[in-house]
């Protein structure tokens, strides 16, 4: 999978369509359609990876996982998926046990 398809799938997941990101981005009209022969700068690399929540290298095809939730191997809880932001809340919560526990 490319680039500009790996983008296009994560736009798709989140509901909205390139013109869309684009617009969030503050890019110009088909600046995301123009990777599909082009690649793309280190810093709109990472600025697409940090807008979508997702690592460079998962852009790059170098990784399959998306979220932080996947690399922890914490899919869902009672039923329901486990957001990037919820993994991170957990970790805190245990950072705080653990600093209290250490008293």
């Amino acid at each position: 999978m490319t680039t500009f398809e790996r983008i296009k799938e994560l736009a798709k997941k989140q509901g909205k369509s390139l013109n869309k990101v684009e617009e969030e981005l503050g890019y110009g009209k088909n600046v995301l359609y123009r990777l599909k022969n082009t690649n793309p700068s280190a810093d709109r690399l990472e600025e697409i990876a940090d807008y979508f929540n997702v690592s460079v290298d998962y852009l790059l095809g170098r990784e399959e996982k998306t979220s932080l939730a996947e690399k922890h191997g914490v899919f869902a809880f009672d039923g329901e998926p486990v957001s990037d932001e919820e993994v991170e809340f957990l970790k805190s919560v245990l950072a705080a046990k653990r600093a209290t526990e250490k008293k």
